[in-house]
């Protein structure tokens, strides 16, 4: 629900000049509010340790439910590791703070049928993640063979009703970065569906027009794909633009203009396939202004703002409750959340960068202001 309210141009001797932080011109100045289900995050990195200390309030006191990624040193790679991982998620959350973890396990060439039976019957596994070995962070105990050694775990997936989340690129050194999601869905990811029409597919972060050409083919309720803040806002001018910016900096990397456009397109059509995964993935500050820097966006903190912005900017405010808390748990058969959350139009500035006792690690946006700031119950 989208309310609008006229506010009166004279300064309030109470809230003084700028009633909400809104700034006025002349006549009547307009202070809009959205109310919205409490939205979920498809996709979510938490890190572990002093990390996962800092971070998880962030996520925690926006969003209702999260899936959480299982590329931890060590991988989460089975039920057991899963379970003590979220109980240690549980312990990190604020008091009074209801968020739940849905925990996921990181596929190999190992994986077996018997442990994805034991991840549907443990009650808080809900997906499994495919990582291509050395695609991405920690990735480097993903799957080599999927079609090799990955079949009998992908056939019980499919009768436990277990979802695949794909980060969607190749790692073949001879194929050019800004092409690996296209490639990867020519030669993994189309095959994959053809192989196995009933298994259930989320295409994470995805970064181009080929990837929402793909998803839009295929049937409603079969493939889905989350969609991240930096990938609806920036493009990969943003790398660059007065020097070289590490923070935007992630994988799968920020493609072209184009490329941008078509998600936004997408995403703000009300179109059921596309739903809210920030992949949100903190690093601390040193780890990412380095001489091999580390990929990832720390979005948490900015993501609601910014979703709210882009759709704001398509026309498209209408649509924003379907994509960041309707299409998720209906493509994952989980109930909506029933709690609200609203976001004003007020301004408010983003911190340069959040300390822990290990270091700072710095957000998307630092130092800018946003004009969308949520407020919680």
């Amino acid at each position: 629900m989208i309310k609008t309210l006229a506010l009166p141009s004279k300064p309030s001797r109470l809230f003084g000049p700028n009633i909400g932080g809104l700034k006025r011109g002349k006549g009547y100045g307009v202070k809009m509010e959205l109310s919205i289900a409490q939205p979920d995050d498809w996709h979510l990195h938490l890190r572990d340790g002093e990390l996962l200390q800092t971070v998880v309030s962030h996520s925690a006191k926006q969003f209702g439910r999260a899936i959480i990624m299982p590329n931890l040193k060590p991988p989460i790679t089975t039920t057991a590791a899963a379970v003590a991982y979220y109980d240690s998620i549980l312990k990190a959350l604020p008091d009074n703070t209801d968020f739940t973890p849905l925990m996921t396990l990181y596929l190999t060439d190992k994986t077996t049928p018997q442990e994805i039976k034991l991840a549907r019957e443990s009650g808080v596994v809900y997906a499994v993640k495919l990582y291509p070995a050395g695609a991405t962070t920690n990735s480097q105990d993903g799957v080599t063979d999927l079609f090799g050694k990955c079949i009998p775990a992908l056939e019980e997936m499919i009768n436990q009703n277990v979802p695949l989340l794909v980060h969607g690129e190749v790692t073949d050194p001879k194929v050019d970065i800004f092409d690996r999601e296209r490639v990867f869905i020519e030669t993994v990811l189309k095959p994959l569906i053809q192989k196995f029409p009933k298994l259930k597919v989320v295409m994470e972060h995805v970064t181009t027009m080929d990837a929402i050409k793909f998803v839009e083919s295929c049937e409603e309720g079969s493939v889905a794909a989350t969609v991240t803040p930096q990938h609806l806002l920036l493009n990969r001018n943003s790398l660059f633009q007065g020097g070289l910016q590490p923070h935007y900096y992630c994988l799968p990397v920020l493609k072209r203009e184009t490329h941008r456009q078509a998600i936004v397109s997408a995403v703000t059509s009300g179109n059921k396939r596309f739903f809210l995964g920030t992949d949100s993935a903190p690093h601390e500050r040193r780890t990412k202004e380095s001489s091999c820097g580390c990929a990832g966006v720390f979005n948490a903190p900015v993501a609601l703002s910014i979703y709210a912005k882009v759709f704001e900017e398509a026309g498209a405010l209408d649509k924003l409750e379907a994509f960041t808390s309707f299409n998720g748990p209906d493509f994952y058969g989980l109930p909506r959340n029933t709690r609200k959350i609203t976001l004003k139009k007020t301004p408010w500035k983003v911190p340069e960068s959040y300390s822990y006792a290990s270091g700072s690690i710095v957000p998307m946006s630092a130092g800018e202001s946003l004009e969308w700031l949520p407020i919680f119950p």
